[in-house]
């Protein structure tokens, strides 16, 4: 009889084949969440925080108000079609093609009035274009 004690293996823990389980779960999960969509998005729109605003000399200001009505440098527009604002901004725009089209829409306003600014600006060959916001500070006080 031999009753020495014999020599005890340690065990080992193979990492791999979990690993291999962690990674299928990561990628099932991944493949199976859902974000949310769009239209369920609370945005507040818009305000920026800039710390200078740049002066454009050949600017045309067109305004874009909540119920989307449009005034071009401080003048109204009479419709709201896109043909009636490009002939607008035509006549604002003494620097021709140069001239930067300033978008300062109302918060509220439609998405489809700045689209409409935007065609407008793009069927008269005014290509650049940028929008007006206010700094959170200013947004704050109102």
């Amino acid at each position: 009889m031999n009753f020495r004690p014999r020599p005890k293996d340690e065990p080992e823990i193979n990492l791999i084949p979990f690993i291999d389980v962690l990674l299928v779960i990561l990628i099932f999960l991944m493949l199976t969440t859902t974000y949310s969509k769009f239209t369920e998005m609370q945005l507040r729109l818009p305000v920026a925080d800039t710390e200078a605003q740049r002066d454009y000399p050949k600017e045309v200001v067109v305004a874009v108000s909540a119920d989307g009505r449009y005034m071009v440098n401080k003048q109204p527009v009479s419709g709201r079609s896109t043909e009636a604002l490009a002939e607008a901004l035509t006549e604002a725009a003494k620097a021709g093609k140069e001239s930067v089209v300033i978008i300062s829409a109302d918060a509220t306003a439609t998405h489809q009035s700045v689209i409409t600014v935007m065609e407008a600006a793009r069927r008269i060959g005014l290509t650049q274009i940028t929008f007006a916001t206010q700094s959170s500070a200013q947004a704050g006080a109102k």
